[in-house]
């Protein structure tokens, strides 16, 4: 996969942010730090405590197996298989079996809005390599798709034609594929997590982009404090900070993947039902949980949902917190959010 060094300077600085926040707090003699690349982004991983460094890389590696197996652009990945056997049912990873059961139950709980089978829609729009370029905002309306093409993409898009069956799985129409974007990076950090936690960590850091998961708590029993991105922000901005622990930050928003098109933005967070970029007064959401998978589910659904709707959404869920940035700035939080603003 290729990145400009755009986006890997952009991305480096909002983990050296994060970590800049946790440099504040009284370490002990021994923090273990180290950077990985996978799921187009980079890895970035703490441990405060004297832990050693193949503690990590047994994390990177565990990321990479991840990656081959949930993956559609690599060939050889699970997805792949089932991708391009529509109607057989291909074995696979028990891995594959639990994130993609996990994927269908959130297509249920959001009765559709959130389908990991809108991977045409996401080639068609190619939002993602595209945003990769130096310059991704001066792009002529011929990159755009055109309407006929989304309309025939977007009426196949239908997560319930993903049919498991034991370590089995078959995709039952070869109009839609697999795309699992929306929620890997979140399946990973939780795996990341629970490995860590069993070899005996009780105070880490784990970034992945967007996706921040803590375990404990800082080594002198303080909360971690994660910065929130302020969207579009040029230098290392933040719009508030959030104090947590042993908890996972997700945060989607229109600014992390997009292009320009006579200034308009088109970014990656598609709508199925009009097979477009969602439209909306939101520049981000971000999920406070106790799950990584569950905040990057929960900030996609929230982000097609809008302000209003997604606030309903999140407060009739237990344990979970939610932070709303829309196109003015304004920010809304969910009840049990204490959001420091500077």
């Amino acid at each position: 996969m290729r990145i400009s060094r755009k986006k890997i300077a952009l991305i480096l600085c909002i983990s050296l942010f994060c970590c800049s926040l946790l440099q504040g707090c009284q370490r002990p003699d021994k923090t273990v730090e180290k950077y990985g690349f996978y799921f187009d982004t980079i890895i970035n991983i703490t441990l405060f405590g004297d832990y050693e460094e193949s503690l990590i890389d047994d994390c990177f590696a565990l990321a990479q197996e991840c990656e081959n197996l949930f993956s559609n652009t690599i060939s050889s990945s699970d997805i792949s298989k089932i991708n391009d056997n529509p109607g057989e049912f291909v074995t696979v990873d028990p891995r594959t079996v639990d994130i993609l059961q996990k994927a269908i139950a959130y297509g249920d709980f959001s009765q559709g809005i959130f389908d990991i089978t809108i991977g045409k829609l996401v080639d068609l729009w190619n939002i993602s390599e595209l945003s990769k370029q130096e310059d991704n905002s001066d792009f002529d309306k011929s990159i755009l798709p055109a309407q006929e093409d989304i309309a025939n993409v977007k009426k196949n898009v239908n997560y319930k034609a993903v049919i498991i069956d034991g370590t089995s799985v078959q995709l039952a129409s070869a109009d839609c594929k697999i795309d699992l974007g929306g929620i890997a990076k979140g399946y990973i950090a939780d795996l990341m997590k629970e490995f860590l936690m069993e070899q005996g960590v009780t105070s880490a850091c784990i970034s992945l982009g967007g996706n921040i998961l803590t375990i404990g708590e800082k080594p002198n029993h303080n909360p971690f404090k994660i910065g929130i991105q302020k969207p579009f922000s040029d230098r290392n901005d933040v719009i508030g900070t959030v104090n947590v622990k042993d908890k996972s930050v997700v945060t989607s928003g229109i600014y992390e993947r997009y292009i320009k098109v006579n200034d308009t933005i088109y970014h990656h967070i598609l709508d199925k039902s009009t097979g477009c970029p969602v439209e909306n007064e939101l520049l981000e959401v971000t999920i406070i949980s106790n799950q990584s998978i569950d905040g990057d589910a929960l900030s996609t659904i929230c982000f097609l949902l809008g302000t209003e709707k997604g606030m309903e959404y999140i407060e009739a869920l237990e344990d979970v917190e939610a932070v709303f940035v829309d196109k003015d700035y304004q920010i809304t939080t969910t009840s049990g959010v204490d959001l420091q603003i500077p």
